[in-house]
């Protein structure tokens, strides 16, 4: 591992470890039983990052102090197959959050065991750690998720950097939560004919999109996120965050509400363009991502 300069924006040079009665106070790992990145744990694909970097307000690039194995009522509720840790990580790069925070913080973290029933050894361990603060500990943190440990590797800092860029961005795409209404207007020439489905967001923020046919020409999708259909506007490009947002959160068939006030047969056509743009978007949760990062490589 190559050497890092120290990171310089923090708030408190170092903080305090918490003897054992104090852990109660820290807060449990969200969803236990964590996949903590190490050797035998799949790499992620992109919306699996995605899902992380969206719910986590600090993103910290550490490496691990020390970590100590908690036992007794303080590990109630941990799988049969996992133990639980509070570890401490000094603080190499804060990737995503609104200030500073301690040069070493602490959190707790359920582990796999592996088929001899051992856990992983953590100690020196660069992970990304996809968390929350604690109230009134400015020393802990909380993984938002059961695999919000993840284990560092360039490609892994490269796509959770490249997706925190575009989730903060201003124009980043909205958070698509269902699918309002759509319509069908067909063409003057059999086989012709354009679909527009309008969809639900977060904040009401417009979004549409369009699926144009024309006879002896394979369909071309689009998505707009514009109170005007742009007709420059083009399908996304596989693992960015509007492709997440699409392939993740659209349901799978067009809702029948969805077409309630169409004629049967222009609903027929609405189905079959929504169903090419689902096919068109692919698995939410493909391998090709993983792939790229457990192969050093960042997903284009």
């Amino acid at each position: 591992m190559s050497a890092r300069k120290p990171f310089t924006m923090l708030a408190v040079p170092a903080v305090l470890t918490l003897a054992a009665p104090a852990l109660a106070q820290v807060a449990a790992p969200t969803n236990p039983v964590s996949a903590v990145g190490v050797a035998g744990v799949p790499a992620l694909s992109y919306a699996d990052f995605a899902d992380l970097v969206v719910d986590s307000p600090l993103i910290v690039d550490a490496t691990i102090r020390s970590a100590t194995r908690i036992k007794g009522a303080e590990a109630a509720g941990v799988a049969a197959n996992a133990a639980r840790f509070y570890v401490e990580g000094d603080v190499g790069t804060l990737v995503r959050g609104t200030g500073a925070i301690p040069a070493r913080v602490g959190w707790l973290v359920d582990v796999p065991l592996d088929p001899r029933g051992r856990a992983p050894a953590l100690k020196k361990q660069r992970v990304l750690a996809f968390a929350r603060p604690v109230a009134n500990r400015p020393d802990q943190i909380q993984l938002v998720a059961k695999d919000a440990q993840r284990a560092w590797s360039p490609a892994a800092d490269a796509l959770t950097r490249r997706i925190a860029t575009a989730a903060a961005s201003t124009d980043a795409p909205p958070v698509i939560t269902g699918v309002k209404s759509a319509f069908y207007v067909p063409g003057s020439l059999p086989g012709e004919g354009e679909t527009q489905i309008f969809l639900l967001t977060r904040g009401d923020r417009p979004a549409a999109v369009s699926v144009l046919r024309r006879p002896g020409e394979q369909p071309r999708w689009s998505i707009a996120l514009s109170e005007v259909i742009d007709e420059n506007a083009t399908a996304p490009a596989r693992d960015t965050l509007l492709w997440y947002r699409l392939a993740c959160f659209l349901p799978r068939m067009l809702p029948d509400a969805a077409t309630g006030a169409l004629a049967e047969s222009d609903a027929a056509h609405a189905r079959e363009d929504y169903a090419f743009v689902i096919q068109q978007l692919g698995a939410c949760r493909g391998t090709g991502a993983a792939d790229a990062i457990s192969g050093g490589g960042v997903p284009s």
